[in-house]
């Protein structure tokens, strides 16, 4: 399926605003993301055709971050951090009490498609609230089994978060001396698992 006009014209102005093409191509593949919910080949192949970069170069950047979906997921992506701290405050109990409440094991999609959840032993950067878990880029911190309960509720009564059209991403004012960033920087990858 072709890029709406909105996700194609926001890629090209993203070309235009760095001195680098090569700079756009994660707030790219994250306006196609918030456009259909994950990234195709075609769309990666539309990507490189907008910022006349290689097709290899975009596949390169959306299979190293873990936070660009290549195949459909549930209408809200959870991430549970596994690492160290959380783990330290509990997020194995909640990480196992999680796939209790979903019935589905880590990587899998509820099947009615409203959840898809993953483990984590990348630090999501919240280790002042663990255990914690990243709801849709948002983060859940002090978890408990009935905090999981009151988010996964919301979650299944709430509309996806992708296919509304696709937001130009605020340019996040610079401190001295510091280069001019998109504002779609600043979210961490999660860690690759190999499904079983």
């Amino acid at each position: 399926m072709p890029l709406a006009q909105a996700t194609t014209d926001h890629i090209r102005d993203l070309a235009a605003r760095y001195p680098s093409k090569q700079s756009a191509i994660i707030p790219a593949l994250w306006a196609v993301q918030h456009e259909q919910g994950y990234v195709t080949e075609a769309a990666m192949g539309e990507i490189a055709q907008h910022l006349d970069l290689p097709p290899s170069l975009i596949e390169a950047t959306a299979s190293f971050y873990s936070m660009f979906l290549t195949r459909p997921e549930g209408r809200h992506d959870v991430v549970i951090c596994v690492n160290a701290p959380c783990m330290l405050r509990g997020a194995d109990d909640m990480a196992a009490y999680l796939e209790r409440a979903l019935g589905v094991r880590d990587g899998q999609t509820t099947s009615d498609g409203a959840i898809t959840w993953h483990s984590t032993i990348e630090c999501l950067g919240a280790c002042g609230g663990a255990p914690m878990m990243q709801v849709d880029h948002r983060f859940e911190e002090n978890l408990t089994p009935e905090r999981i309960d009151s988010i996964l509720d919301r979650l299944r009564k709430e509309p996806a978060v992708h296919g509304a059209p696709a937001k130009k991403a605020e340019a996040v004012r610079p401190v001295k001396g510091e280069k001019v960033r998109s504002g779609a920087e600043g979210a961490r990858p999660r860690g690759k698992r190999s499904q079983a």
